[in-house]
């Protein structure tokens, strides 16, 4: 009987694992089902897609996540930023700390790369770096902005990498890219009245310690890119504080700790002990479970309740400061197919006066000589005849000025 019974107990949980799976798929077509429709409204339903990118799963594809990042950071993809130019590294002040933390960054690309491969990508990460902060002066490298750099670059490729990490080093990333580490410590600043907020005797025991926050410094600057080895929870998070206030990455800290609260309170209760235990972070985290209770303690304890804590009085964070126009501005973008009709457009626009050009330089009365202003007046109503009636036009006029130059001059 019992052999029976074991046997029957088997059967059952065999025939519940399809129904399961059957589930599991059902949410994530609906998930892609919801994004893709987002996509196409006019505007872009931006909120659908931060909730896709918080929610269960995120993202769940880079397909998806090329899609969907570039319009939760208001970027159009058809308006990228030029290839880095060549001499970008030419007397660049960040070229040296640049370049060995990029040689210092082969555990970043996926296992089994080709080296040839990782050694071209790590050439194009070092463009992406100095290329943004040439053409922003007032953001200022640090240490682990690579491993930022190198997410999207996995992800999105070098020109768009160059756009989105443009666009979250003047917003999200802000406070980091200061000259000095004051903005940082800001941040940093959060964590501790968080976790007062939530288990005071945790926060008793870790400043009885005097562990400090200096743990999660590498966690917050690299968005966890540095300390997680699994690319894809790197992924995860980075969908969740892509959707997310700037500070929710130190929120997600305080999560870590509060979680870890047994294997915390098990050390000795010295600085020493404690930091070691925090500053490695586990790579087998519950990242959904802690990823809810991240939205969780922000809504519970936001910033402006945090702000009356003397620790966080004295110094105003940009990202903070700035999030509120960022998200507005975010709401009335178009979609990916109008854009690239508008694209087209200007590509055709652009081909069709270039031709134009061409076709008034390579006329007999262009260059030739003209009294006083004539010649750059006749230049001027011609491209504006060229641009306005068509090539078509235009060519009946050139026949026209071969004879009347004083034609075109009545037109003023």
């Amino acid at each position: 009987m019992k052999k029976v019974k074991k046997r029957h107990q088997l059967n059952e949980s065999r025939t519940e694992t399809p129904g399961r799976l059957e589930d599991h798929m059902s949410w994530k077509k609906q998930k892609l089902a919801d994004i893709q429709k987002a996509l196409y409204s006019d505007p872009v339903d931006i909120e659908t897609l931060r909730t896709a990118a918080v929610s269960r799963g995120g993202l769940l594809t880079d397909d998806v996540r090329r899609k969907v990042w570039p319009k939760l950071l208001s970027v159009n993809v058809f308006d990228l930023p030029a290839k880095p130019a060549k001499n970008i590294r030419e007397n660049h002040k960040d070229h040296n700390q640049v370049l060995l933390d990029v040689s210092r960054s082969v555990s970043r690309f996926p296992k089994g790369m080709r080296t040839a491969e990782r050694m071209v990508l790590q050439e194009q990460l070092i463009d992406i770096i100095l290329d943004i902060l040439k053409r922003n002066p007032q953001l200022h490298y640090y240490q682990g902005y690579h491993d930022i750099a190198i997410t999207f670059l996995l992800v999105v490729g070098e020109r768009m990498a160059i756009a989105l990490v443009e666009k979250l080093s003047n917003h999200h990333l802000r406070d980091f890219m200061d000259p000095t580490m004051e903005s940082t410590k800001h941040i940093l600043n959060y964590l501790m009245p968080i976790i007062e907020q939530v288990n005071p005797k945790l926060h008793d025991f870790m400043l009885r310690a005097e562990v400090g926050t200096i743990f999660a410094l590498s966690w917050l600057i690299t968005w966890y890119g540095h300390v997680l080895s699994d690319l894809r929870h790197v992924l995860r998070l980075y969908d969740f504080f892509l959707a997310s206030h700037p500070l929710m990455a130190i929120y997600f800290a305080a999560a870590i700790v509060l979680y870890r609260e047994q294997e915390v309170k098990s050390c000795e209760c010295d600085m020493a002990s404690v930091h070691q235990l925090l500053s490695r972070i586990p790579q087998n985290l519950p990242y959904e479970q802690l990823i809810t209770r991240t939205q969780t303690l922000f809504t519970r304890y936001p910033p402006t309740l945090l702000s009356s804590y003397t620790t966080l009085q004295s110094h105003n964070s940009i990202a903070i400061s700035s999030f509120d126009d960022f998200q507005t501005s975010t709401l009335q973008q178009r979609p990916d197919f109008i854009l690239r009709q508008q694209w087209q457009q200007r590509q055709h626009l652009q081909q069709r006066q270039d031709a134009h050009l061409a076709l008034v330089q390579s006329s007999p009365w262009y260059n030739s000589p003209q009294p006083g202003s004539a010649q750059q007046l006749i230049r001027m109503a011609v491209w504006g005849i060229s641009a306005t009636l068509g090539a078509a036009a235009l060519a009946i006029t050139q026949t026209a000025m071969n004879w009347a130059p004083d034609f075109l001059l009545q037109l003023f």
